[in-house]
């Protein structure tokens, strides 16, 4: 008889597993390159439907045929610079603060104290970074806005003009993202609270006459030396982990007032600009998300090409 053979399961890259303390997770912005000045948005997952699309793949089997795929609705309302931040030395130096903010703003968020300089006055500096937030009023989910800091691409005075630019104004989705470009999302899982070492790591289990339990492991470790590592499977905390997909499709760039989809599930109408991504994205429904530029996008991926054509009820 074959020796049985079942190595652990759960992945040791992200330890220990436990709850997010933010959901809008921080990026490596000196990794991700753009062909936009800035290198991320902030969108909300709405839901998933079904998707009639016409592949215009190169040597694809279904090529120039009408096929329907799943997709990843995600509303993505406008942002506004918050402030921006200037670093030295991969240190924050300075950070100044908008002049034309929402009058609701103060009202649901603490603002940081005007530090009274401005723009013109910074000179040595080796950054510039901006902290956006979603304008969530355009959306009927809630009112609070999320903040994330989002890196800019192009030289320093490049960066510069562009914060000048747009310190008092809204940024569409438009300006950042192209429709049928690759994108990284990077969000947080569904919370599934405390579980077991079945669900949490896949431990086989035992034999139905086993004793103290058949959802167990059989032995957590030895007696000398008396002593449970790591890599032992336990107990604990399930979902609200940050993760992140990579090389997403997106199939379509739509604003809600030309192509409405209305009564989703958990979610309601859209209201704002959104794109519909093949494939699923991790996270329930109105879970704030993070889009960026692809970090290593592939050949496989990127040639993908479909005609968007209607969303199936």
């Amino acid at each position: 008889m074959a020796v049985i053979h079942s190595p652990r399961k759960g992945s040791l890259q992200y330890w220990p597993r436990k709850r997010i303390y933010k959901f809008l997770p921080s990026v490596n912005w000196n990794v991700v390159s753009s062909s936009k000045t800035l290198k991320g948005f902030i969108g909300y997952k709405a839901g998933m439907a079904s998707v009639s699309v016409k592949d215009l793949t190169p040597n694809s089997m279904t090529k120039d045929k009408k096929i329907a795929i799943p997709a990843t609705i995600i509303e993505c309302p406008p942002a506004r610079i918050l402030s921006a931040r200037f670093y030295k030395n991969k240190q924050v130096m300075t950070e100044i603060l908008a002049e034309n903010l929402d009058k609701d703003l103060k009202r649901k968020i603490k603002l940081p104290k005007k530090s009274g300089k401005k723009i013109d006055d910074i000179k040595d500096f080796d950054d510039i970074r901006v902290i956006v937030y979603s304008n969530v009023k355009k959306t009927s989910i809630k009112k609070t806005p999320d903040f994330v800091e989002i890196g800019l691409n192009g030289s320093l005075d490049e960066r510069l003009a562009f914060v000048k630019e747009n310190f008092s104004k809204e940024i569409p989705l438009s300006e950042v993202i192209q429709n049928g470009q690759l994108i990284d999302v990077r969000g947080v899982t569904k919370g599934k609270g405390l579980q077991g070492t079945v669900k949490r790591f896949g431990v086989k289990l035992r034999q139905h006459k086993s004793e103290k339990g058949v959802r167990k492991v059989g032995s957590i470790g030895p007696w000398h030396p008396a002593r449970l590592t790591f890599r032992t499977p336990m107990a604990g905390q399930m979902g609200l982990f940050t993760r992140t997909a990579y090389n997403n499709k997106i199939i379509e760039i739509a604003k809600a007032d030309d192509k409405p989809i209305k009564n989703i599930k958990n979610y309601g109408d859209l209201k704002s600009d959104y794109i519909l991504v093949y494939g699923s994205i991790p996270g329930p429904a109105k879970r704030q998300l993070l889009l960026t530029y692809p970090l290593r996008q592939t050949k496989q991926q990127s040639k993908k090409q479909y005609e968007f054509i209607e969303v199936l009820k």
